[in-house]
């Protein structure tokens, strides 16, 4: 098992910035990605970012340019700074851990953030 805390959201301001943080604990070996992926109001959840174990990155469009994720190994953290906040950012973010050989996904508790115009 894989235990994921998300910290970090919060209400901010259209243009601000926050960081997202999430801990892994656990059966952490063989994690093959470690991403972000958000869920709005009425809306199916999708994914925002994610790394691999290699350290490849993949951003959604829409955050591109905008947000960056990044790991701490040491540390089994995985961060997502979110800059220049839009009001359509406004979500639950939930960090995700995968290990694709074994087709298991965990998930954090989520987080809030919402953007005000």
């Amino acid at each position: 098992q894989v235990q994921l805390v998300e910290s970090g959201g919060g209400l901010v301001q259209a243009g601000g910035s926050l960081r997202l943080s999430c801990a892994a604990s656990g059966s952490t070996f063989s994690i093959n990605y470690m991403g972000w992926y958000r869920q709005a109001p009425g809306k199916q959840r999708e994914l925002v970012a994610r790394i691999s174990s290699n350290g490849s990155t993949n951003y959604a469009d829409s955050v591109k340019g905008r947000f960056t994720i990044s790991t701490d190994n040491a540390k089994n953290t995985v961060y997502l700074q979110m800059n220049s906040l839009k009001p359509e950012d406004t979500a639950v973010y939930y960090c995700n851990a995968r290990k694709v050989a074994l087709t298991l996904d965990y998930w954090g508790q989520g987080t809030q953030v919402t953007v005000s115009s």
